[in-house]
């Protein structure tokens, strides 16, 4: 799989972002784009061994356009200077954890996962299960192996206690945040090793537990 044929068209549209460009560089965004299928395709093959959930995924369905949304952004540049795919249960729009690579070349690549800004059921039943389950969320996010390759859970949080929850409580961080991310940082170099996809997957596997852990609190939620 060409990662280097990704991060070379990727360093010229960040160079040349604009239509005109784009327009005479099809050929280039095409070769680029199906080479990314190709990867989030093995991708899925590979965490579907351990999360059943993603048999059957469409990885078309699962990248991101490359064209911006510019209506409400003082940046006007009309593309992304990133690949992104989000691969999970039901697709990309269901809300539900799941596993995303984004490619960025200089050293912006980066493996995540988890659940961003959740809708409000969403995030309530996220923390409804902090409340009476956050020994297990803790079980997995402090072990070792865990800890060295995410650190800490990420997102953004309240300043004050969610309502309907003690300022005592003693998972109180946890139930501040609004969103649930893990994220695993790569250099361009460990992008162009030979065996990336398998390190991918195996950075996946090990988030594993913590997307299901998400995925069980919001099962429920129509």
């Amino acid at each position: 799989m060409n990662f280097e044929l990704i991060l070379s068209f990727l360093k010229k549209i960040k160079e040349n972002n604009n239509r005109e460009w784009m327009e005479a560089n099809k050929k280039v965004y095409h070769e680029a784009r199906d080479e990314f299928i190709i990867i989030t395709k093995h991708l899925i093959e590979g965490i579907s061994q351990f999360d059943e959930g993603l048999q059957g995924l469409d990885a078309k369905k699962s990248i991101f356009r490359l064209n911006r949304d510019i209506r409400f952004s003082k940046n006007k540049d009309p593309y992304k200077t990133n690949f992104g795919a989000f691969m999970m249960e039901g697709g990309k729009k269901t809300g539900n954890a799941g596993y995303y690579l984004h490619l960025q070349p200089e050293n912006e690549s980066f493996i995540a996962g988890g659940v961003y800004m959740p809708e409000s059921g969403k995030l309530a039943k996220i923390r409804q299960e902090v409340d009476y389950n956050g020994s297990e969320l803790k079980k997995i996010t402090e072990q070792k192996d865990f800890k060295n390759l995410f650190g800490e859970i990420q997102g953004d949080k309240l300043k004050r206690a969610p309502k309907g929850y003690p300022l005592d409580h003693p998972n109180l961080e946890l139930l501040k945040l609004k969103s649930f991310l893990v994220l695993h940082k790569v250099d361009d170099n460990t992008v162009l090793k030979k065996d990336f996809v398998n390190y991918i997957i195996n950075v996946f596997k090990a988030m594993s537990p913590f997307n299901e852990y998400l995925n069980v609190a919001i099962s429920d939620v129509e």
